[in-house]
């Protein structure tokens, strides 16, 4: 079929473009999708995948979004050089969303509305529905190779080697010769349909490269698993909830690997779902208050409800770690789009005068490390801790590097009173501070006779007594509040990344969790650009000294975040006592991961949030955004 449309003129690129495929969800494109992504890793090309996908079963529209980037850049991009638009009820959608100069490959099998032809951009046709038709039988197996052929369609488009994908067809389908048959000849049929009708390949294409040999693919969920495993975890309870159900699930398959003794066969671990997330919340705790390392995931509705016990087991000082993977909030909101709304609840959560200790991973990698130190920091400060992850780092597949252990790890118990000292102690007093950082000793149940204490959530004095004065009361929150202070100096610090040694740069910029991959990326623009940028991501809270230290450095900074309400900068106002209005908020909460386009425009003042950024330097950084966009 010939070309359709105008088209720019394209300066080739090697490895660097964007594309997204639209489908129906429940087509089987997924299998399609991973089979490019991961073609393009085994190429040796840095490369990330974006799912968004609708939270019905079948029916509604879904893209797949991948990025080749040579220089590693992972945040998504406002823009794509390619889409691949099979779902007639988003043809318009896809058709907007080509950057100008780009390409749009429809199935020809149905003629394509002479409304959404576009100048500017150049139209592809492949009858892929057609040729799946005559070439297998069956509805399902037709539906199901159209993928297939569609990738095989991009591989001669886009130059993905071949050898590659008949590799891991291979792989999949090794003891299943009729699904491999099947799925080569649909490759075939997408690759030699686009080579003998278009100049293949495109004027963006890719080439191997060696940049991927250290590294993974894998999502924040399964991430976070496998650091629960090897922090020690042994207990988990919880209750389905989008987008955390695969962390649970992850943990299992884990747990079954290495967690089953090979003898006796013995499961050495405890998986329970709950009848509700608060439920699941209450068999932590005990769990926890038992010995174990224990732990839960959730979403935000679940954090709601788990409220009222997490409020006992920082009051009764009982640790746990709590995943809580963000969706889109307020109320069911959408639960398959990601945003950072649970910030504030997550600090302060439960009634009265409650706080918690929160670590933010940025990506996959960090979400194992940040794993281990929260087991590590709920035992050794007796608390909950939760780690405050987001759909976009839960379900999707980033490039990271390779997971490092060290066999010398022990867990972090805490000041945990055994038989011997117990032996030595008169009295044991539970909520005694003899150290002056307002961590406690605790004993396991069953120890030591004189090891024995009540757990109460009402109000109780430092031997845990039961108690209505004031004065025994003020001794007990009192520590809790030094127990937090003394938190906040052994948390993960933040990562700054400054521009010069010597001073501080002319603009700073604050952000935390999933906003990070965008923010390095616009930060290198501005860069490049002339100006001075420095780039502080929170790491964890309550926090570190630090983080006041680098706000008081910077005449001008800016605040990243994805909620409507900018919860990070209040959370930085009412923690340092810094000005709100000393910090201008970029915000971006409408479900799909931030673009460094969208934090370039905040810093220009450009479509930003409504406090006004009081930084001028626009100049030339205006007329580079507005090329690359």
């Amino acid at each position: 079929m010939p070309e359709v449309g105008g088209s720019h003129p394209v300066d080739s690129r090697v490895n660097d473009f964007a594309f997204k495929i639209g489908t129906v969800n429940g087509t089987g494109s997924a299998s399609a999708n991973s089979l490019l992504m991961q073609a393009i890793f085994r190429m040796g090309i840095p490369v990330t995948g974006k799912n968004v996908f609708p939270s019905n079963i079948q029916g509604l529209p879904t893209w797949y979004e991948i990025r080749v980037s040579r220089d590693g850049y992972t945040a998504r991009p406002e823009e794509v050089d390619l889409v691949v638009a099979l779902n007639p009820a988003t043809y318009a959608k896809d058709v907007a969303s080509v950057r100008p100069g780009g390409y749009l490959l429809y199935d020809s099998s149905w003629p394509l509305d002479d409304s959404l032809v576009r100048e500017g951009i150049t139209i592809l046709g492949i009858p892929f529905g057609k040729m799946c038709v005559e070439s297998f039988e069956g509805d399902r197996e037709r539906t199901l190779l159209r993928n297939i052929a569609y990738a095989g369609a991009l591989a001669a488009l886009l130059e993905i080697d071949m050898d590659v994908i008949g590799e891991m067809l291979r792989e999949k389908f090794s003891k299943k010769r009729a699904l491999l048959d099947s799925n080569f000849r649909a490759i075939r049929l997408g690759f030699d349909y686009a080579k003998a009708h278009y100049d293949c390949p495109l004027p963006f294409r890719l080439e191997r490269m060696n940049a991927t040999s250290d590294s993974i693919l894998i999502d924040g969920n399964a991430a976070a698993a496998l650091g629960a495993v090897y922090a020690g975890a042994t207990v988990g309870a919880w209750y389905p909830i989008t987008p955390s159900t695969s962390l649970m699930e992850a943990f299992k398959e884990y747990c079954e690997r290495f967690r089953v003794d090979p003898v006796t066969k013995q499961r050495k671990y405890a998986l329970i779902q709950a009848e509700d997330e608060l439920a699941a919340a209450g068999m932590v705790i005990g769990a926890g208050w038992c010995g174990a390392r224990s732990f839960t995931s959730t979403a935000g509705p679940g954090i709601s409800l788990m409220s009222e016990f997490i409020g006992l087991a920082y009051y009764t000082e009982i640790p746990g770690v709590f995943f809580d993977i963000q969706r889109t909030g307020p109320s069911t909101g959408m639960p398959t789009r990601t945003q950072q709304g649970d910030l504030l609840s997550i600090a302060y959560l439960s009634h009265g005068d409650t706080k918690h200790i929160a670590l933010f991973p940025a990506n996959p990698e960090e979400c194992f490390y940040l794993a281990v130190n929260a087991f590590d920091l709920a035992e050794r400060f007796q608390t909950p801790v939760f780690v405050v992850s987001d759909l976009d780092i839960g379900m999707n597949d980033w490039m990271c590097k390779r997971f490092a252990w060290d066999d010398s790890y022990r867990p972090d118990r805490g000041k945990v009173l055994g038989p011997a000292e117990l032996d030595r102690v008169q009295k044991f007093a539970r909520y005694t501070d003899v150290d002056g950082d307002g961590v406690a000793a605790r004993t396991l149940p069953g120890a030591h006779p004189r090891g024995g204490y009540f757990t109460r959530g009402s109000g109780h004095d430092k031997n845990a007594a039961y108690t209505e004065d004031s004065a025994d009361y003020l001794e007990v929150v009192d520590r809790l509040s030094r127990k937090l202070a003394t938190a906040a100096t052994a948390v993960p610090a933040p990562e700054v990344h400054n521009q010069s040694d010597d001073r501080a740069a002319e603009i700073g910029i604050i952000s935390l969790g999933g906003c990070h991959s965008a923010v390095l990326e616009a930060v290198d623009r501005l860069r490049a650009d002339g100006h001075s940028v420095d780039y502080m991501r929170i790491r964890a809270f309550p926090f570190p000294p630090s983080v006041q230290a680098f706000i008081n450095a910077h005449k001008c900074c800016y605040v990243v975040e994805q909620n409507r309400d900018g919860q990070l900068r209040s959370l930085l106002a009412i923690e340092t006592g810094i000005a709100r209005d000393r910090m201008t908020s970029i915000l971006d909460y409408g479900g799909l991961p931030l673009t460094a386009d969208r934090v370039v425009r905040g810093v220009l003042g450009e479509n930003a949030a409504t406090h006004t950024p009081r930084y001028s330097g626009v100049g030339t950084v205006a007329a580079t955004a507005a090329r690359q966009r």
